[in-house]
């Protein structure tokens, strides 16, 4: 049985980090990706709003410069040593174009924040509110969203802009993150919510 919950919403500085939606994870052709068309469009969806209002963007990328980063992780998922500087798969996707004035953070664990100085970009923008997309769902953007929470940050995530390559395991993500971390809600909905341009 879950817990008793409530939603927090979005506050009134929300940032967009758009986790690991590289070539690596969204081509197929990499051991590492899958074919994720509808999870591209509604970041997509999502860049556009975030856009319009002027509000912080965030994308993350996984690169392993030497062989001691994530030595651990990499012994287990032996296809991370393919995310190297000079790897086409550590490359944003192209049809999410990264523009001026929008930080792009290496990492090399799940979480965006660890070993990071996320949380330290963050409050310089004034966040109070994170919605974290992209791959996977168990994975990285899990990883992301919980450690959001845990630096006290509201979290949102959009249900369909993330994914991963196993469906079970991406719904009962889905519901995990609902029941404790954050608030699972539609693209849509988020959108709505975004504060006005205007103010």
């Amino acid at each position: 049985m879950d817990l008793e919950r409530k939603d927090l919403g979005v506050g009134t500085k929300p940032a967009l980090i758009v986790v690991d939606m590289i070539k690596g994870f969204t081509d197929p052709a990499c051991p590492l990706g899958s074919d994720c068309p509808d999870v591209v469009s509604a970041n997509e969806a999502l860049l556009r709003a975030f856009r319009h209002r002027s509000l912080p963007i965030f994308f993350t990328t996984v690169v392993y410069h030497n062989n001691n980063q994530a030595r651990v992780f990499r012994q287990r998922i032996e296809a991370l040593n393919l995310l190297t500087p000079d790897s086409v798969w550590v490359q944003l996707d192209e049809r999410l174009t990264r523009l001026p004035g929008e930080e792009l953070l290496e990492k090399q664990w799940a979480s965006a924040f660890h070993k990071t100085d996320l949380d330290a970009r963050l409050r310089r923008c004034q966040v109070d509110t994170l919605v974290v997309t992209g791959l996977t769902t168990s994975g990285c953007v899990r990883a992301t969203a919980v450690d959001g929470l845990q630096y006290d940050y509201r979290v949102i995530v959009p249900r369909e802009a993330v994914g991963d390559r196993n469906q079970g395991a991406h719904e009962a993500n889905l519901h995990d993150l609902q029941a404790k971390y954050a608030d699972v809600v539609s693209v849509a909905d988020v959108i709505t919510c975004l504060p006005d341009p205007t103010d």
